[in-house]
């Protein structure tokens, strides 16, 4: 019943919300853009690749407790989680928050050093309390003890260090009375007519966040799961924060499509300018579409006092040379303390990124997902424009994480002449680029790393890049091995540096799959070398696919259970007859007792005499 009053009221509430941005002469946008308005109006965001996230607000003096017990979960859902009353946490914490050592210039400081070029953070999160001072509301900051307004100077200290300053704004709304559904033991009052009156309320707050504070990159929604919210409503919203703003930028959770963590929208009808997959870094990224992945240091985005696990400098190093590497975005979380101080960890791990950022940023800043079909095992690629003038060249862009023992790195597949090579701080080293049939190599790289992190290798190529399909060939015993780093993946299934294999396979939809050639029509023993712990395991069926229409063979082998996700065994799955040329193996789990299926490093297919 929700819904269809949503749907219904939707029309009504838009007409209002379109005669208020009358006032600055501006139309809506709508989908009228003509893709190079679209690309104009997404190209800084584009080239900026890394920004941070801020959560901020009144569960930030609490820091995940309450009444003196710790409440489980993210500390920025302090409210839900305790299943406190909206009142009592209002009056509990409004009181509270004076977060006296906020300094702005600080926040964007850190930021602008990280090598981050936009800053996103919350103007409201689901609790409803507002960060700025709001003439719709009195549950906002200037009615704490700290009665300043946060949105205001962080504003100025992010533009004044040269970065889009962005809002976070939450379409869930846990304390405002005409918000639906309410929690359950909220024990006001319902009126089943009063969620259009919370979003007129809600688009009051949108406006004076975006007219009161100058030109905004992006406005970020959130909370848009709650079967209350629906498409109807997020074109209306879409349209109103672009009637105000016609060059903003709006993720995707402005509309009801999103496709759960993986972030992705359902279908083309939904708006939003791009896909925000939350805690997880897709597989493949996603060619064609634009997306960022949002992502916290340690387990929660708001402050908590009792999560200290944090994610390494490295690691966060790599994630964000992974997602360069795949056309994404990196939106890195900090979550502010209740005095408005930035944890040290949180700051230790930005200025070593920055740290990093500084010397290998053109590998990262302006560049595109890598050329290449297949992942390199000793890293990342990103492609920029060429160094050379006076004819048309590309960079690329070698992140590389395992250090090749014989200084030597090889880029198979790749047609186009080589120019030039050099590595990132290290002027003393002088490497050389070849080409050795259809391979670039890169070799006098020294015995050592520059940096433990990524050493970035630069290589500049002519033109384009031009790069063959990666099929797998037989060694020289005729076993074809295809690895996890080499698999092209769907759904959930991410590679893992740390075992080189695939894991994350939640379901029995996702798939890894390969190209290989086949060298001679005859009989092939299947294995695999996988890992599971004691509750996983389950059916694994291998298909191999003839792409030019000659059907598909399928073997079915159960995995049984291991001991740990690092116990590795190899396992025969079957034999299996194979016709010569090239085909396609894909493995998929047929069924799955557990959480997850298995950790898998490789799947091999041996002739038999």
């Amino acid at each position: 019943m929700r819904t269809s009053i949503a749907a219904a009221s939707a029309a009504i509430v838009l007409g209002s919300m379109l005669a208020a941005s009358n006032a600055v002469n501006v139309p809506p946008a709508g989908l009228k853009e003509t893709p190079d308005a679209r690309n104009a109006r997404m190209a800084w965001w584009r080239s900026a690749r890394f920004g941070m996230f801020i959560h901020f607000g009144l569960y930030s003096t609490p820091a995940g407790t309450w009444d003196g017990k710790e409440v489980g979960g993210v500390g920025e859902w302090l409210l839900q989680n305790g299943k406190i009353d909206p009142i009592v946490y209002e009056k509990t914490l409004v009181p509270q928050f004076n977060p006296v050592k906020f300094d702005a210039k600080q926040w964007a400081d850190l930021a602008r050093d990280a090598g981050m070029q936009y800053v996103v953070i919350t103007t409201k999160h689901h609790d409803g309390f507002a960060l700025w001072n709001s003439a719709v509301s009195e549950y906002d900051v200037m009615a704490t003890p700290f009665k300043r307004d946060i949105m205001k100077e962080l504003a100025d200290a992010v533009r004044a260090d040269g970065m889009q300053m962005c809002w976070y704004h939450s379409i869930m709304d846990w304390h405002h009375p005409d918000y639906l559904p309410r929690r359950p033991w909220d024990q006001r009052a319902v009126d089943p007519q009063s969620y259009p009156r919370y979003v007129n309320y809600m688009q009051a707050q949108l406006k004076e966040i975006l007219t009161n504070y100058g030109k905004i990159g992006i406005v970020w929604f959130d909370g848009e799961w709650e079967d209350t919210w629906n498409h109807s409503w997020g074109k209306a919203t879409d349209d109103f924060v672009r009637a105000i703003q016609p060059q903003i930028i709006v993720n995707n959770r402005v509309d009801s499509g999103r496709a759960g963590m993986e972030g992705f929208s359902k279908d083309e009808a939904s708006r939003g300018d791009y896909g925000t997959p939350e805690q997880t870094i897709p597989p493949n990224g996603m060619p064609g579409k634009d997306w960022e992945t949002c992502m916290t240091m340690n387990d929660t985005w708001g402050f908590k006092s009792s999560d200290h696990n944090w994610k390494s400098s490295q690691e966060l190093i790599r994630m964000l040379c992974d997602i360069a590497s795949k056309g994404g975005n990196f939106l890195l979380n900090v979550g502010p303390r209740g005095d408005g101080t930035i944890p040290p960890e949180s700051i230790e791990r930005l200025k070593r990124m920055g740290e990093w950022m500084k010397v290998n940023g053109t590998a990262i800043h302006g560049t595109e997902a890598t050329p290449f079909p297949r992942k390199f095992q000793w890293g990342r690629i990103t492609q920029g424009v060429g160094p050379l003038s006076g004819r048309e060249s590309t960079t690329l862009n070698l992140m590389v994480f395992d250090w090749p023992a014989d200084g030597t790195l090889r880029l198979p597949g790749m047609s186009n002449e080589p120019l030039s090579a050099k590595i990132l701080g290290a002027s003393d080293r002088s490497p050389t680029v070849t080409r050795q049939g259809d391979t670039i190599v890169v070799s006098g790289l020294g015995a050592t790393p520059v940096d433990k992190d990524a050493t970035v290798v630069q290589i500049g190529i002519v033109g384009k890049p031009a790069v063959e399909p990666f099929i797998i060939k037989p060694d020289g015993n005729g076993i074809i091995t295809c690895s996890a780093a080499d698999a092209i993946v769907t759904g959930s299934i991410q590679y893992e540096n740390r075992f080189e294999n695939l894991g994350w396979w939640r379901d029995t939809a996702s798939t890894a799959s390969w190209t290989v050639q086949i060298p001679a029509t005859g009989k092939y023993h299947v294995a695999v070398a996988y890992a599971c712990n004691v509750t996983c395991g389950g059916d694994f069926e291998v298909s191999v696919i003839d792409p030019d229409g000659g059907g598909t063979q399928t073997i079915t082998r159960n995995l049984p259970p291991r001991s740990d996700w690092s116990d590795f065994i190899n396992l025969a799955v079957g034999n299996i007859e194979l016709t010569a040329g090239t085909r396609v193996i894909s493995v998929r789990a047929a069924s799955k007792p557990g959480e997850s299926f298995i950790n898998l490093r490789n799947l091999t297919l041996m002739p038999l005499k």
